[in-house]
């Protein structure tokens, strides 16, 4: 594919995830993607990977979200198919971002991913940093708010060896999912990019909460 039709494949899945995420929750909107966007391009300049396929991974990876869909994780590999095959990618590569969509995201617990790429790797250390430091903290509690969950409960603490199923299923306060997934990704991460950038993020979030608990105890 040349420049110029991958610069047009481009715009129009831009164009296309704008629409259908034009109503989504706020820590998973078309602002989310264009941060994973970005920081999957800033990523890959490091790292030996085909961009196309890192960007359209990116642009695609939260289509249709799972927990959006009452946990049908087919649903988003399935309609990146369906649109990019509507511009007629090659199948290869339509194949290769169905596995970074169906694998991309954090599962809980020990579950195995499946399928391995330098592409995945980069796209999905992007994902991860965008629920780390100032962002991940708003992310999580707009998604808390969303749900109606509490803020915090000291009666309530965190489950560190949740399956993949009670992770998908827990309605636990937010503070708890620090603990459960966002303290655990600096760990994670895959690309020496990613891991760097996770450092200051990580940093930022143990000084919130350190902050939090301070307040909640009425020490500040």
């Amino acid at each position: 594919m040349n420049r110029v039709n991958q610069e047009d494949v481009i715009q129009k899945t831009v164009a296309f995830v704008k629409e259908v995420l034009s109503e989504a929750e706020g820590g998973h909107d078309w602002w989310h993607i264009y941060r994973v966007w970005n920081l999957s391009k800033h990523i890959a300049q490091t790292e030996d990977v085909d961009l196309l396929v890192v960007e359209l991974g990116a642009l695609l990876h939260d289509i249709a979200d799972s927990k959006f869909h009452k946990g049908d994780e087919e649903i988003g590999p399935r309609k990146a198919r369906t649109f990019l095959s509507s511009l007629s990618v090659d199948e290869e590569m339509i194949v290769h971002v169905e596995n970074i969509v169906s694998n991309i995201s954090f599962k809980g617990g020990k579950h195995a991913q499946e399928f391995k790429s330098r592409e995945l790797d980069v796209v999905q250390d992007a994902d991860r940093l965008d629920a780390m430091g100032a962002i991940g903290i708003a992310r999580t509690f707009n998604y808390g708010g969303h749900k109606g969950r509490e803020i915090y409960n000291p009666e309530i603490e965190p489950n560190l060896n949740m399956t993949k199923e009670e992770y998908k299923k827990s309605s636990a306060p937010t503070l708890n999912h620090f603990y459960e997934k966002l303290l655990i990704l600096k760990d994670r991460m895959n690309t020496n990019t990613g891991k760097s950038m996770a450092q200051q993020r990580h940093q930022f979030m143990e000084q919130f909460l350190d902050e939090f608990y301070k307040e909640w105890n009425g020490e500040l």
